[in-house]
């Protein structure tokens, strides 16, 4: 499965806003500083999709807020 996914990081609370199928909003609890954003948001689709964080690749955007991600 692809998603595009746009990422707010820093936010006050996690939120997952599904926009359609294959896009979505998430707001982080976390900054941006050293890919800690990234990290978690590994975490969070790992716990929402119910799959391993090994099963998560972000494709494209490792430094954007828009990002490309594949769940295998």
């Amino acid at each position: 499965m692809i998603l595009s996914i746009k990422v707010v990081p820093n936010s006050k609370k996690l939120e997952i806003i599904k926009l359609s199928e294959e896009n979505y909003k998430i707001k982080l609890d976390e900054k941006s500083a050293g890919g800690r954003a990234n990290i978690r948001l590994i975490e969070v689709l790992s716990e929402y999709f119910k799959v391993k964080k090994s099963s998560i690749k972000i494709m494209k955007g490792r430094k954007s807020r828009d990002k490309i991600v594949e769940i295998s």
